[in-house]
């Protein structure tokens, strides 16, 4: 519950911000995914009206932080902004700009793993991995536990519980536990407790083309956040940080790419009925929300919430990152 009962659907980012402006000002801010329409510029413009130290835009491309700074400088012409460039899909790229983000500041107050994908035809990220599952999963994954020494630094000095890492899940998950006998989506058996309920979807919307059926590795890259959150959470216990996976809701954000008329056909009645948000002004808010206010509950599905499982993933993941944390 947050401690503003108002806030509701049609809350804009610059109301949550304008509500948490104290908690803004003088921190440091990273916010990733920053791209033309889309949620993470709607973020980033309200967290920067209300003076954070430094705020990191972080989008695998260059035109998008370029624009997204010029519109914040237009209105705060002043603000300490830096951009970097990586590519969540590519662990060579987060790597580097994992050192990069460090090399502009000893801490990080708030880190908000905004970035995602979504396709319907089968990708692979230069690892060999799902293009889902390395971006939307691994990318944040690594990037986060990267950074974890300027996260912890803040930490010390801040509040316990201000210093926030906030992870951008979806409803896409309730359907899709994660495959750990199958995480590449190749159609491999598994066990019953890793079978989706994507029957219970229009059969138009999630048919598997050539194979491979992007609704699945997407909704499983989902439910991959949220057990991130529950085994980050439980390892950060007693840091002073936290962290949150958060639903904006359904947002005009142009997250889907290359989707097929017959699937975008199929989806529109069941968008319809989740009740789309206006534009990026209002899913933002969710995740200003979920950074800066200290009164949230939240629930999600038990196969995303279970603490074994969220471990497993985490060993699973150091596995594929080919490093321990």
């Amino acid at each position: 519950m947050t401690s503003h009962p108002e806030f509701g659907h049609d809350t804009k980012a610059s109301e949550v911000a304008d509500a948490f402006g104290d908690q803004i000002r003088e921190r440091v801010v990273a916010i990733t995914g920053v791209s033309r329409g889309g949620i993470g510029k709607a973020t980033a413009l309200a967290v920067a009206k209300h003076g954070p130290t430094l705020l990191i835009l972080i989008s695998r491309t260059q035109s998008n932080l370029d624009e997204v700074i010029d519109d914040i400088k237009a209105v705060k012409p002043h603000v300490h902004v830096e951009s970097v460039l990586v590519d969540l899909g590519s662990q060579v790229s987060v790597r580097h700009g994992a050192e990069e983000v460090k090399s502009l500041t000893q801490r990080i107050d708030v880190l908000i793993n905004n970035a995602g994908l979504t396709v319907y035809r089968r990708e692979w990220s230069p690892d060999g991995l799902d293009i889902h599952l390395a971006c939307n999963h691994l990318g944040p994954f690594l990037l986060t536990n990267l950074l974890l020494d300027r996260i912890l630094t803040a930490a010390k000095a801040s509040p316990l519980g201000a210093t926030r890492v906030v992870n951008i899940t979806s409803d896409g998950h309730r359907p899709c536990p994660f495959r750990f006998h199958d995480y590449n989506c190749e159609g491999k058996e598994v066990p019953s407790d890793e079978q989706d309920e994507l029957y219970k979807w229009p059969a138009d919307m999630v048919k598997p083309i050539d194979g491979y059926s992007g609704w699945l590795a997407y909704g499983q890259s989902k439910t991959a956040n949220i057990l991130f959150t529950v085994e980050l959470n439980r390892r950060l216990e007693g840091t002073g940080v936290v962290s949150y996976a958060v639903y904006p809701g359904v947002v005009p954000s142009g997250l889907a790419r290359k989707i097929e008329p017959s699937i975008a056909a199929a989806a529109a009645p069941l968008i319809a009925l989740a009740n789309p948000k206006p534009s990026i002004e209002e899913g933002a808010s969710t995740s200003l929300v979920a950074a800066f206010d200290p009164a949230l509950n939240a629930n999600a599905e038990s196969h995303a919430t279970d603490v074994e499982k969220a471990k497993k993933l985490w060993a699973l993941s150091e596995e594929l990152v080919e490093e321990k944390f």
